[in-house]
């Protein structure tokens, strides 16, 4: 055989082999069922025709908050469409389309929805951890070093919660600019401000939650500390030892007109540990002086010289304990 024979032998040993490795079409995939809630918790299954397992799954695009648990998508809390990528070996990735509808319950009729409530417990304890760290981290910082919106008691608790539902990623880590900044997991559900409240975190106004209300103003980037207590917390308790660490508490003084003042439960320090509980607040400006942040301990407190200041049952400007809905709990 001529070298042209033996070259035609070699090109058809080519695509022979070509051919025996050319990929399959994509393999058929359904999601069950292809419209779940954007609530932090429903599930879509990821099924491919003919396989028991030993495929990829992937979201490509915008994820929304949304991730793959083994072989099934788990919603985040932002509504719209994401796109799925399945992976077979020895197929073409087929890709599919997943929506997540608007989640717009609200079990306790007090006006937060219910994708932001934190029903896993590792969620409410990684909440609690840095709304207290960051308030407490405040109260060591130089006064000049404190971000400037903080200059009063409602100020303080709104940059604490806000940032406490951060991602604590390393560009978060730069512009908190926070002495130290400890390894706490974050809330896993969503991260501020990538829910459909976008940045106005705080409710404003009574009622249910209604899907109209991400249009109409029902929540806000302010709160004072009356609509903290009104519109974002719930009572729990006028004893003080049924606080948990990240609670607030509340007072109303009248004298010459009606004033609301709150305060958060540290519980323990995080920062420099002992075996005091702890209260902290910012006394927010006096005249032409900007005030100040103070810890004290519970005895302190329970022993202030003014008696209107002081957490008991008996004081009737005391409101009593109030925990965040976001940690409201059906079963509690």
């Amino acid at each position: 055989m001529g070298l042209r024979g033996r070259m035609g032998w070699v090109i058809f040993a080519v695509s022979l082999t070509a051919c025996d490795h050319a990929p399959l079409p994509p393999p058929h995939v359904t999601l069950q069922p292809q419209r779940i809630f954007a609530d932090g918790y429903d599930v879509a299954k990821v099924a491919v025709e003919g396989s028991t397992g030993g495929f990829r799954v992937s979201i490509f695009g915008n994820a929304r908050g949304s991730r793959v648990e083994e072989n099934q998508i788990r919603a985040g809390v932002l509504p719209g469409k994401i796109e799925i990528k399945v992976e077979v070996p020895g197929h073409l990735p087929a890709t599919a389309e997943l929506e997540l509808a608007l989640a717009v319950s609200d079990r306790a009729s007090d006006g937060t929805p219910d994708f932001l409530r934190l029903d896993e417990e590792r969620d409410r304890q990684a909440f609690r951890r840095w709304f207290t760290y960051l308030a407490e981290a405040q109260y060591f910082q130089e006064p000049g070093a404190r971000p400037a919106e903080i200059d009063d008691c409602a100020a303080l608790i709104r940059y604490a919660y806000r940032e406490a539902l951060h991602v604590h990623d390393a560009a978060w880590t730069d512009s908190a600019k926070l002495p130290i900044v400890p390894a706490f997991d974050s809330v896993a559900k969503y991260q501020y401000p990538f829910t459909p409240l976008g940045a106005a975190l705080f409710r404003a106004q009574s009622g249910p939650f209604q899907p109209a209300d991400l249009e109409t103003g029902a929540f806000l980037q302010f709160a004072d500390a009356q609509t903290l207590r009104r519109f974002n917390t719930h009572f729990v308790s006028r004893d003080i030892s049924r606080a948990q660490p990240g609670d607030l508490i509340f007072f109303r003084q009248d004298a010459g007109r009606t004033t609301f003042h709150s305060m958060i439960y540290l519980g323990a320090s995080q920062l420099r540990p002992d075996r005091e509980r702890y209260f902290l607040y910012h006394t927010g400006p006096d005249g032409s002086k900007p005030g100040e942040m103070r810890r004290l301990t519970v005895d302190e407190l329970m022993h202030f010289p003014q008696p209107e200041w002081r957490p008991l049952a008996s004081n009737p400007s005391f409101l009593g304990v109030s925990r965040w809905n976001i940690l409201w709990r059906q079963d509690a």
